[in-house]
């Protein structure tokens, strides 16, 4: 039986571990999930009720970035893991402050307390810094995509897309173009493709290979 993912086709979270799958070449049954309407075996098996959550077997993996690596380390046909410390620390920082600035910029009214043009400011910097580090090169790391392309294009797309107008008219060309790259690429189109929500019972909906 292959691995189980639970899914939820726009939440760039789940967007990157469909993204690892795919590029390992794994085969899923994915299990598309309604947030406001969670069932029961996605909340029984999810430690923390978030998506994406993957069950292969005894082992349940709730964590976006955990699923991409157990993915390719089980098959990285394209070498995605390999990349120096500076890609990793580019996915802790768009995992912790640039996630948590693009969150209280995006959804103002659950950040009351919180000023979205400040938000939107800290944010900008960690997006100049990646137009910086693509100047001259296609990808994050150099002439290839690694990890860090494919765990961090989702979240600077939701980023992107709450003013795309105002996105496209900064400063970061070599971003704008990185993200585009991303955004026209087949991997992009294939984790992409719309499902209906998962009820139990329902046949299997397989997802990769």
């Amino acid at each position: 039986m292959p691995p189980i993912l639970y899914s939820f086709r726009r939440c760039p979270y789940a967007m990157r571990a469909r993204l690892g799958v795919l590029s390992a070449g794994l085969t899923v049954e994915l299990r598309e999930v309604v947030l406001r309407d969670k069932p029961q075996a996605f909340l029984a098996t999810s430690p923390t009720g978030t998506v994406p959550t993957m069950k292969a077997g005894d082992v349940i993996i709730d964590e976006s970035l955990d699923i991409m690596v157990w993915a390719l380390r089980h098959n990285d046909p394209e070498n995605l893991l390999k990349m120096s410390q500076a890609g990793w620390d580019l996915i802790t920082a768009n995992d912790g402050p640039f996630k948590t600035a693009l969150d209280r910029t995006k959804y103002v009214t659950r950040y009351p307390d919180s000023d979205p043009e400040a938000q939107r400011a800290t944010a900008s910097s960690y997006l100049r810094d990646l137009d910086q580090r693509l100047n001259g090169q296609d990808w994050l790391m150099g002439d290839r995509e690694t990890l860090a392309d494919l765990a961090i294009a989702p979240f600077v797309r939701q980023f992107a897309h709450i003013d795309r107008a105002w996105f496209d008219a900064q400063p970061w060309p070599d971003l704008i173009a990185w993200l585009n790259r991303f955004l026209e690429s087949p991997r992009f189109a294939r984790a992409m493709p719309k499902f209906a929500q998962w009820h139990e019972g329902d046949a299997p909906v397989y997802f990769g290979a």
